[in-house]
């Protein structure tokens, strides 16, 4: 399915799209009532995921869906922004989940930041008017310019322990390279309560490095990281010709 300010502020984020880990659950050391048994820890298997959208094709309901990311500042803390101009189709098959894509297109010039700090007045000499502006444009950053369009393509769907994990090509800047996603499905439902079509939610997340993109601008002395974490949250509903 379908991303930097330097210490004084300067934040780059590329793509976008949490990290969920395999959920382990650890059964409770009993004492067996037949005398002096000692208790044991064993993992109880996932159950199956669990789909009663039906397939077809489906869009992303962007007024319920947001594409963010992730990186860590000086060690410190984690920035943390959003895309708001994406879209995501869906092609679904509940009975073969191996059989269901998912592709994804983020607009660079959409980065949000909410960042307050007076930017212009810090950066006199940058050439742009602001965080947002200059993460987007900047050929150091997203270069938005030269490659205004972010693009997330699914290879393969395999189910894996309740999750799916997705397999696809990120391409950033004009690079491409695999990235993994790892995906639960939120709910689903035959039929959405309004929209009466089918309809299903996910939460996504993946990792990538930066540096592979060619994104190596405050790199060093652990300034800005190299790891990006992708965030991911959406509903889903199905087109009906």
């Amino acid at each position: 399915m379908n991303i930097l300010r330097s210490t004084h502020h300067k934040i780059m984020y590329p793509l976008a799209l949490t990290a969920i880990a395999s959920i382990f659950t650890l059964s409770a050391c009993t004492k067996g009532e037949q005398g002096g048994g000692h208790g044991h820890a064993e993992h109880t298997a996932h159950a199956p995921v669990e789909i009663a959208a039906p397939a077809g094709e489906y869009i992303i309901d962007n007024t319920h869906a947001m594409v963010g990311f992730q990186v860590s500042h000086l060690g410190i803390s984690k920035y943390t922004a959003r895309f708001n101009e994406f879209n995501v189709i869906l092609n679904l098959d509940p009975a073969d989940i191996s059989s269901s894509t998912v592709s994804a297109t983020i607009e660079a010039d959409s980065i949000d930041t909410g960042y307050p700090g007076d930017y212009v007045g810090t950066h006199k000499n940058s050439g742009f008017k602001s965080w947002d502006e200059d993460l987007a444009l900047n050929p150091k950053w997203l270069d938005g310019k030269d490659h205004p369009t972010i693009r997330f393509s699914s290879r393969s769907v395999q189910e894996n322990n309740g999750q799916l994990e997705i397999i696809g090509d990120l391409t950033l800047r004009g690079v491409t390279h695999p990235v993994t996603l790892l995906a639960t499905v939120s709910g689903s439902a035959e039929a959405h309560p309004f929209r009466k079509v089918g309809t299903i939610g996910f939460s996504a997340t993946g990792t990538f490095n930066r540096s592979e993109f060619g994104m190596t601008n405050l790199l060093g002395a652990n300034l800005i990281g190299d790891e990006v974490t992708l965030l991911f949250e959406g509903e889903f509903l199905q087109q009906v010709k």
